[in-house]
């Protein structure tokens, strides 16, 4: 049997290598593999359960022990018994071996499993095209651009692994194998960019709902303290450019799910995404503009979430402008939501009235759901709320005036805004009104909802997202996870629903400026404590940083991730095709690649013709017998002997009469070149390579100058 590399290098040959290399063919090409198997196990990290990241590395750690100290490879018994063990985790972590997240996991430790085996050049090739699949799997679970960049360096070093594969003989260095990889990438760039151009738009093969989604974002319910949680993630969950003046940002509020029903500590919505389609003919009352002035019209660029929600500025009258295929609807509670969930970057256009009256005439009846309360729930509160009933000053004032009232109370009752409040128990209200005192956004949400319903004022909480980050490079508004916020509405009489946000009455750094609980890290905390002007230094380029690859995320997202069908036909009309239709694609893709073809192949017979070495050391020889004042023919056509007929005519006759051997220079370029002849057409011994013609090279470089006399 072959060997993986089916190389060899003598002590002799290596002794000028670096100690880290200085290995057999066969251990250096195996440890490289197993580092490119390595990365791409590191980067399904974030996507696979813990026990394959570590199953993984485990495997390969050992792996390159037993290839350091020259180990046998374990037995077949031993390796079908970890393939067992593999699926059988599999199995029990996800109860099935197929489907997206399983089947990741499987062919990832399947990968990982094929090392143990990794004796000829054919097992490295499995590893190699695994490798291929494996790398592509990582777009089922994200596109950004870090994990492009991340795919792209597992490409190369698969691509030089299987280059170094395809040179056997020799100790070659993975440079040149990287070298060639890279030019190999390349020349295939052309053909990827026609492909990604013009190739009809599908939905993506990566477009397919998770099985846990509640890490993506917002969801349908609300357990008191989720919120907290995406508080601390600071990715990104939309992009927003406004047309004009942007709005204040403290009327940066996007509308997400509306939850009204309270199950103990969990808040959930009226009506679905999936229900929300029976009420076609049961719209939402109408939302009447204050002032059309007030319209803000702007394009948000939507990351995939799992969920239904379109986010908009709250209030949103007329559905979002999707691109084609996509349908939306409102819910009664005057969010958006799509037709199906949002599984890729999502564009869309939207227009929204900031200052809006909406539901003036509720009916009792409709408001009723916006009352209840469980049973035996937040007792305290409940007589908190009769106490404060109980004031005759209060009790004779307006709806609104008692709302006034409540925020009055958290702005001067020592109550605190924190990401890490204690815990609340069953009763999340009666703790934070009584007990802690402190809670983020939702909890406060939650406790004021709870004492308005029990002070018969109908409320209900608004879940989405307030405030955001402009970018100065490209002008958009970034909204990550950490910008996630709960608020509240509130039924007035003759005023319709109106937003009321507790957490501005605790805090209201949260929503007037860039404020935010944030975690710093030991750099800069110490920093802090040495030099605060070096610690402000150290945000504002680290911000400067931040605000570069947003930007570049941005460009990714508009160009890459969202490159629709629509896009698409666009661009063909504006290249001045004006009847744009699938057919049109095909025709053009099927040009393009052929002439690629025919320019590729043509380029590639030249190329041959003129990086052949031996014709190159042949034309170097005539180039310096120019030089030295020979006239030679143009069409660079002469052999060997050819020249050396035409310098033996052209060289004075003391110098060419019977082709003296006391004349050293003649002698010289006479052997060289009937060397040169005997490389090319001469008998090959077996074990003739290219060092023949180096050598060759080499002695051109020696050959003396030739005179006339």
């Amino acid at each position: 049997m072959k060997s993986f590399s089916m190389g060899s290098l003598s002590s002799a040959s290596r002794s000028w290598l670096p100690w880290q290399w200085s290995l057999a063919r066969d251990s250096r090409d195996t440890l490289f593999l197993l580092a490119v198997v390595g990365w791409i196990v590191l980067m399904q990290a974030a996507h696979v359960p813990w026990f394959a990241t570590a199953f993984c590395l485990a495997v390969l750690v050992w792996r390159s022990w037993l290839t350091w100290q020259q180990k046998p490879l374990p037995s077949r018994w031993l390796r079908t018994g970890l393939v067992v063990l593999a699926m059988a985790l599999t199995a029990t972590q996800f109860h099935t071996i197929v489907g997206r997240e399983a089947g990741s996991v499987l062919i990832l430790l399947l990968l990982t499993l094929k090392t143990l085996e990794l004796k000829a050049r054919r097992d490295a090739f499995v590893i190699f095209f695994l490798g291929f699949f494996t790398l592509l799997s990582h777009f089922l679970f994200s596109q950004s651009l870090l994990t492009a960049m991340g795919i792209l360096l597992g490409v190369l070093a698969l691509l030089t692994a299987l280059v170094n594969a395809h040179t056997p003989a020799g100790y070659p260095p993975l440079r040149q194998s990287l070298f060639i990889a890279l030019r190999m990438a390349a020349l295939g760039a052309p053909i990827m960019v026609a492909l990604f151009v013009l190739f009809p738009r599908f939905a993506p093969l990566w477009g397919l709902p998770s099985r846990d989604s509640a890490k993506t974002g917002l969801s349908n319910d609300m357990t008191v303290g989720t919120i907290a949680e995406l508080a601390q993630d600071s990715s990104v969950a939309f992009r927003v450019r406004f047309e004009g003046t942007p709005p204040r940002r403290s009327e940066l509020y996007f509308r997400g799910p509306v939850l009204s029903r309270l199950e103990g500590q969990k808040w959930t919505a009226d009506d679905t995404p999936v229900q929300a389609f029976g009420f076609r003919n049961n719209p939402p009352p109408p939302v009447a503009a204050n002032s059309a002035a007030n319209a803000v019209h702007y394009e948000v660029l939507l990351q995939p979430h799992q969920m239904h929600w379109l986010l908009t500025l709250d209030i949103a009258p007329q559905p979002p402008t999707l691109p084609p295929g996509w349908r939306t609807i409102q819910m009664r509670t005057l969010e958006w939501v799509s037709h199906r969930p949002i599984v890729e970057v999502l564009r869309y256009r939207a227009s929204s009235q900031l200052n809006y009256r909406h539901g003036e005439n509720a009916t009792p009846a409709s408001l009723r759901a916006y009352l209840a309360l469980p049973a035996g729930l937040n007792p305290r509160t409940r007589e908190l709320a009769q106490q404060l009933l109980a004031d005759p000053q209060l009790a004779n004032s307006s709806a609104e005036q008692q709302v006034q009232a409540v925020l009055q109370r958290l702005h001067s009752g020592g109550y605190v805004y924190t990401l890490a409040p204690e815990l609340s128990g069953t009763h999340a209200a009666d703790a934070f009104w009584f007990d802690s005192k402190e809670g983020f956004c939702e909890h406060i949400a939650n406790a004021f909802v709870v004492l308005m319903r029990n002070m018969q004022i109908p409320a209900r909480i608004v879940t989405g997202y307030q405030g955001g980050e402009l970018n100065p490079m490209d002008g958009m508004w970034t909204v990550r996870q950490s910008d996630a916020h709960a608020w509240a509405e509130v039924w007035l009489p003759q005023r319709g629903w109106v937003r009321v946000d507790p957490t501005a009455a605790v805090a209201i750094h949260r929503i007037e400026d860039f404020g935010r609980l944030q975690q710093r890290g030991a750099v800069q905390d110490a920093m802090l404590n040495i030099s605060p002007e070096m610690a402000n230094m150290l945000q504002r380029s680290l911000q400067g940083m931040r605000n570069v690859w947003d930007a570049t995320n941005t460009r990714w997202n508009n160009w890459v991730l969202n490159y629709t069908q629509d896009r698409q036909f666009n661009l063909l009309r504006n290249l001045g095709f004006s009847d744009v239709s699938w057919t049109t694609l095909v025709q053009l893709l099927a040009g393009v690649l052929v002439g690629m073809a025919l320019l590729g192949g043509t380029w590639a017979w030249f190329e041959k013709r003129q990086s052949d070495p031996w014709l190159r050391l042949l034309l170097q020889a005539r180039q310096r017998l120019v030089k030295m004042g020979f006239a030679l023919p143009a069409d660079n056509a002469l052999t060997p002997r050819q020249l050396l007929q035409q310098l033996h005519t052209q060289l004075p006759t003391e110098h060419t009469g019977g082709f003296p051997s006391d004349d050293s220079a003649w002698s010289a370029w006479q052997h060289w070149l009937l060397a040169l002849e005997a490389w090319r057409y001469a008998p090959r011994l077996e074990n003739a390579n290219d060092a023949t013609l180096r050598d060759l090279e080499m002695a051109l470089q020696r050959l003396p100058k030739l005179y006339f006399g």
